[in-house]
């Protein structure tokens, strides 16, 4: 090249392929595949390309040149870029499109296309150039990450969805539950009551949201011990179970209502907030105190002439002639045994009415509880002569309680044992002592005890199905040795499997206990 004296430029042909070389050498270096198609001709075919563009494309030169660049998507025809890059090549301008290409061994790779067109000195378009770049690892990146929104926009919905139909359904159950609900802030103000609560207090909505629990009804739940239980409980995270509370209530009169309240601990809007459920227990109350009434009354009246006619069975046996007959001894003997299974039937009636009426009295004196245990079991024992009672271990040779009532628990729960499990011939008492507490276990290889019925066998008047079926009773024996060892402040339980037997223990502090050992 040199400069004439005008100033324009003079090329020779050595200094134009020196420089044609110079270029080709520099796309050839370049990490960037680089392709140039003639527009002049039909298709637009490929002309040149850089050795880069071999390495990501997996074709050879001589597999390339000629072809339109379209080859490169195989089959994958239907792209919205191939419409945009046809535009582009139409209207001779430049454009930028990621599209799908495939190399040579069939493998997918995402191609990052700069098309430009080459103008002539007279304005018409004679070339376009691809700048190409293998975008692969950053496509993926962004589809799984598209990906991972999408899914994530689909649970979102999915659970705001699920949110909407669970606050719907809470709201109904809210609304038609037959109990009286309200819902406080942490301030004890009222944020919503559901219907049965308006029905029940005869209020209306008006008269109750927004306004203090306190201040309800014209002050109607300004109860002093429901105001303790709410401001020194609740904000230690105890929930308020079965806490009753009697009130002469404006509208509706005397009324016995049972309370549970819980605070919710969740986070956002509803953090700390409380819930009260109430319940309306007067009129049940006092069917069971009438039933109480009736037992105890019915008891009293049958004790009198049953005494009476024991006595007379008891004469009867006295002063039976000698030579009576066999079966006439039998009948009164029969009698005897029947009288005295009903004397025990009314005493435990007696016992549950007591204890309802909480009358039940202990006369506690010091005794020595392994000789009591030993000597209950000898009369157990002579009773039952099919079955063997075994004692193994010791609790204590002093104890200060109710020896009656704690004898007719241990008689309880070892007839049981024995009712319970005919099939089997042994049952054990293990006596011990843990920490401060005596503890008694009594053990047999009986029918069992199912979970469920576990949860309410000290239940009064509460039988378990299958045994109600093919043993008589009422229910209320359990119910009375567990009242009787509340009494004593012990504990008393069961450990049972369905066809593998039960384990009756209960446990009695030792702080009573007097002299030594």
């Amino acid at each position: 090249m040199e400069i004439l004296d005008n100033g324009e430029f003079s090329f020779s042909h050595d200094n134009l392929q020196r420089d044609f070389d110079l270029l080709r050498q520099a796309l050839d270096a370049s990490i960037t595949g680089i392709i140039i198609t003639d527009h002049q001709q039909p298709d637009n075919p490929i002309i040149y390309c850089n050795s880069a563009f071999e390495k990501l494309s997996g074709y050879t030169r001589k597999e390339i040149i000629g072809h339109n660049c379209r080859f490169l998507q195989r089959e994958d025809r239907n792209q919205k870029e191939r419409l945009i890059l046809r535009e582009a090549i139409q209207s001779g301008k430049d454009c930028v499109v990621e599209i799908r290409n495939y190399r040579k061994s069939g493998e997918l790779f995402w191609n990052e296309l700069y098309m430009s067109p080459i103008i002539d000195e007279n304005g018409k378009v004679t070339h376009f150039i691809g700048v190409q770049n293998d975008v692969t690892r950053r496509k993926k990146a962004e589809l799984e990450l598209l990906h991972h929104q999408q899914v994530m926009e689909q649970k979102i919905e999915e659970r705001t969805r699920v949110i909407r139909e669970s606050e719907e359904y809470l709201a109904s159950i809210y609304q038609t539950v037959r109990e009286s609900l309200i819902v406080l802030d942490p301030n004890f103000g009222v944020l919503s009551v559901n219907e049965h609560f308006l029905k029940t207090f005869k209020v209306s909505l008006g008269e109750t949201e927004g306004k203090k629990l306190y201040e309800l009804g014209n002050g109607q739940w300004d109860i002093p011990p429901l105001k303790q239980l709410l401001e020194d409980v609740l904000p230690t995270n105890n929930p308020v179970e079965n806490f009753e509370v009697e009130h002469d209530f404006p509208h509706i009169g005397k009324k016995l209502m049972l309370l549970n309240a819980h605070r919710i601990e969740l986070e956002g809007k509803y953090k700390d907030r409380i819930l009260i459920a109430i319940e309306d227990i007067t009129e049940r109350r006092e069917i069971e105190r009438r039933k109480d009434d009736f037992l105890s009354i019915a008891s009293h009246e049958l004790k009198t002439p049953l005494t009476t006619v024991k006595g007379y069975v008891q004469m009867m046996s006295r002063f039976m002639p000698e030579n009576s007959s066999d079966k006439f001894k039998g009948v009164v003997e029969k009698t005897g045994v029947y009288i005295d299974r009903l004397n025990n039937l009314i005493s435990e009636l007696l016992d549950v009415s007591r204890i309802q009426t909480g009358n039940i009295e202990l006369h506690k004196e010091q005794f020595d509880f392994d000789k009591m245990v030993h000597e209950t079991v000898e009369g157990m024992q002579a009773a039952n002569k099919d079955h063997q009672i075994i004692i193994k271990g010791k609790a204590t040779n002093s104890f200060v309680g109710d020896e009656s009532h704690l004898i007719q628990v241990l008689n309880n729960l070892l007839s049981n044992a024995i009712k319970y499990a005919p099939e089997s011939r042994e049952v054990l008492i293990y006596l011990s002592t843990v920490s401060n507490y005596l503890k008694v276990s009594v053990i047999d290889h009986g029918m069992g005890i199912n979970i469920e019925d576990q949860k309410r066998i000290f239940e009064r008047f509460y039988r378990v199905g299958d045994i109600q079926q093919h043993y008589p009773g009422m229910g209320i024996g359990l119910y009375i040795c567990d009242q009787i060892i509340k009494n004593h402040e012990g504990t008393l339980w069961v450990e049972s499997e369905k066809g593998r037997g039960s384990t009756f223990s209960f446990t009695l502090p030792l702080n009573e206990r007097a002299g030594n050992e």
